[in-house]
């Protein structure tokens, strides 16, 4: 459910607002998803259509979707299904890894994987 309730955040940020109408108190710099769901798929595309601030803050989110291919809990192609909606929502800055032989659990190559773009992405992977 981790990876449902961050895309879910990605979500709420970029539109600014909970489900409920509450403002999204937080700035996001960089949401991981590992072997989950987008929970808001069907309204996600016309909520980040509707806003230009909400299109704004989806294109230049980073996320990070990664997805086991044999996943008994989560499938496969609900994975592929949430990056589509993502990318459809304005979700540009998008990068979808996936592992053969991976179910619902991690490897090491996967976390390396996490560790190297969230470096990269806020940074951390300067010289000092």
């Amino acid at each position: 459910m981790g990876a449902a309730a961050a895309l879910h955040s990605a979500a709420c940020y970029a539109h600014g607002k909970f489900a409920n109408g509450m403002p999204y108190p937080i700035t996001l710099s960089a949401v991981i998803s590992l072997s989950g769901w987008l929970p808001c798929s069907r309204t996600l595309r016309s909520k980040t259509e509707s806003s230009h601030m909400a299109a704004r803050r989806a294109s230049s989110l980073p996320i990070l979707l990664s997805h086991g291919r044999v996943d008994e809990v989560v499938s496969y192609r609900n994975a592929e299904r949430s990056v589509d909606t993502l990318c459809n929502s304005g979700f540009l800055y998008l990068n979808f890894k996936s592992y053969n032989g991976l179910g619902h659990y991690t490897i090491p190559e996967e976390m390396d994987d996490v560790g190297k773009w969230l470096s990269s992405r806020l940074g951390l992977d300067r010289s000092r």
